[in-house]
């Protein structure tokens, strides 16, 4: 009789594999040096200071990969569809967010396994933000 496991996987989680917050603070940081520069990334923040959307985006991205659930304690549901719907996320502000994004894996070095795993997610992700096709 084989038994199957009851409970959360054991091992340490993908969180805790890359380094935990230290890495997701690095990703989220060398990504939004990105989106400061970018004429259309850029105003879709509406914020003049960037450091809020990075603190969301570290703690979206930490509870996605098995850290803290600070996200949700502090915002409730992600509701990422939701809460992007009100930006003209077009294929060029796609592609332009997974540029930012692709430069911000690659300075993190880490492991071909993680680092597929990671932009896997990211990529999907991108795609499905999607709301538009109009320029």
């Amino acid at each position: 009789m084989t038994t199957i496991p009851v409970g959360p996987p054991s091992g340490p989680s993908f969180y805790e594999q890359i380094g935990g917050h230290e890495t997701f603070v690095r990703l989220v940081d060398a990504f939004y040096r990105g989106i400061a520069a970018d004429p259309v990334l850029r105003p879709m923040y509406p914020e003049e200071d960037l450091g809020p959307a990075a603190e969301r985006m570290t703690m979206f991205l930490e509870q996605y990969w098995g850290g803290p659930t600070t996200y949700s304690e502090q915002r409730g549901h992600p509701r990422l569809r939701m809460r992007h719907n009100p930006f003209r996320v077009n294929p060029d502000a796609r592609d332009r967010w997974l540029g930012h994004m692709r430069a911000a894996v690659d300075e993190l070095h880490l492991p071909p396994l993680q680092e597929e795993t990671l932009w896997s997610y990211l990529e999907r992700a991108a795609f499905a933000m999607v709301n538009t096709f109009e320029d």
